[in-house]
């Protein structure tokens, strides 16, 4: 499912977050998809460019299900 992270506590939680205050952004998350099984990470894919979705995309999610 998709959750929502108005104040950031599970992007700084998981260490996902960057300070994008220099472009007026403040704190954001970085662009990425997780697949999660039973309160365990099994996948985690991180964008290096936020342009950028390649690696988070849904589709590339679901091929590692």
């Amino acid at each position: 499912g998709l959750l929502s992270d108005w104040n950031a506590d599970f992007t700084n939680a998981v260490g996902l977050s960057f300070d994008g205050s220099s472009a007026g952004l403040g704190l954001r998350s970085q662009r990425y998809s997780m697949l999660v099984k039973n309160g365990l990470v099994e996948r985690l894919y991180i964008e290096e460019n936020p342009s950028i979705c390649n690696l988070s995309s849904a589709e590339n999610l679901l091929k590692a299900l």
